[in-house]
């Protein structure tokens, strides 16, 4: 019975290994990468750049005014505890939130999409 899972096994990893090694032939089988790369970009910019502005910007946009808000609370308390305000800190995350919320108006034409 062991034998028989063994050979069985054998064979499902060579017939797997098999079908994994068949040759790719990019651009219709001329072996042209370059314009399969080329063209798969094209068609993926598209997407990628709404995925980008409605995913990305916005998640990161929500994780920086969270910690900025954070930030300036705790500045707060520490300013009520000490006397003294540490602006560093907020002012950091908030330089940070306007550049992420600004982002996608300029950065598609810095990347070149």
């Amino acid at each position: 019975m062991k034998r028989k899972r063994t050979i069985c096994s054998i064979l499902t990893f060579s017939t797997a290994l098999a079908l994994l090694c068949v040759p790719a032939l990019a651009a219709g089988g001329t072996g042209d990468v370059a314009s399969a790369v080329e063209q798969t970009w094209t068609a993926a910019a598209g997407q990628l750049k709404t995925i980008v502005n409605n995913v990305v910007f916005p998640a990161l946009d929500m994780i920086l005014a969270i910690f900025f808000f954070v930030k300036l609370g705790s500045a707060y308390f520490d300013y009520r505890q000490r006397g003294q305000f540490e602006w560093a800190g907020p002012a950091i995350l908030l330089a940070c939130l306007i550049f992420t919320l600004t982002a996608p108006n300029y950065i598609w034409g810095i990347v070149g999409m």
